[in-house]
């Protein structure tokens, strides 16, 4: 058995970019935002909270809320063929428009 390379955020160096205009302090309204159920969702992350982060892989799908636990949202996103739940914090994720 070999021992695992690289950690959670390994080449991600662009993907958890955030633009220039967009550094410094989070908004307070973005950090406790509420979800209603069957919801759509976007997956974007923000990479200055660690917490509630979701795999990187996953970032920039789309998914439906389908429950809360604790302060985190439960996810149905569609990896391949299959559907995942995941557990994300509110503020990475932004309201889908359509």
């Amino acid at each position: 058995m070999t021992k695992r390379t690289g950690s959670f955020r390994r080449k991600t160096r662009y993907k958890l970019l955030k633009p220039i205009r967009e550094k410094g302090k989070i908004s307070i309204p973005r950090y406790f935002q509420l979800f209603e159920l069957n919801e759509m969702v976007i997956l974007k992350a923000n990479p200055t909270i660690q917490h509630g982060m979701y795999f990187p892989r996953f970032h920039g799908k789309t998914g439906f809320i389908k429950g809360k636990q604790g302060k985190c949202y439960k996810v149905l996103i569609k990896d391949m063929d299959k559907e995942k739940i995941i557990l994300v914090h509110p503020v990475h994720l932004t309201k889908c428009q359509t």
